[in-house]
């Protein structure tokens, strides 16, 4: 897969001197990731996103309750801003974010760019292999 990077270090934002708005940086090694995670980056600086199936993005969210939290785990497609698929849960497990992936994939097709941040869900084995047997 051209373009995706093992990395252990973290990503920090910084300033752009010529138009003022934060930017991500990455300083990428060529080494293994850590064991029982991977880290892919794709390196996509100025990407016009302008069609469905390019680049759906996924996070985790909370919603309190008295009793503890539900977690809301949500695909989106970035072109259209449109919900594909989302999943509730009142665990941090990575299987009920990968039902909501398989469930966007199988109804809508694999995209070009998955996108997430680095949360342990996203970057373990299952999750990331998940993708990639996705993307073939």
């Amino acid at each position: 897969m051209a373009g995706l990077l093992w990395s252990t270090k973290e990503q920090s934002g910084h300033a752009d001197e010529e138009d003022g708005h934060r930017s991500s940086v990455q300083e990428a090694q060529h080494q293994p990731p850590p064991s029982g995670t991977c880290r892919l980056f794709v390196l996509a600086r100025n990407l016009e996103i302008n069609r469905p199936n390019q680049v759906f993005a996924a996070d985790i969210t909370y919603i309190p309750f008295k009793r503890g939290f539900v977690y809301l785990f949500a695909v989106l497609d970035w072109a259209n801003r449109r919900m594909l698929s989302w999943q509730l849960s009142n665990t941090l497990t990575t299987d009920f974010c990968m039902d909501a992936v398989q469930a966007a994939i199988h109804r809508y097709g694999a995209p070009d760019i998955f996108n997430t941040d680095q949360g342990s869900q996203f970057t373990s084995l299952e999750f990331t292999q998940l993708l990639k047997d996705k993307h073939r």
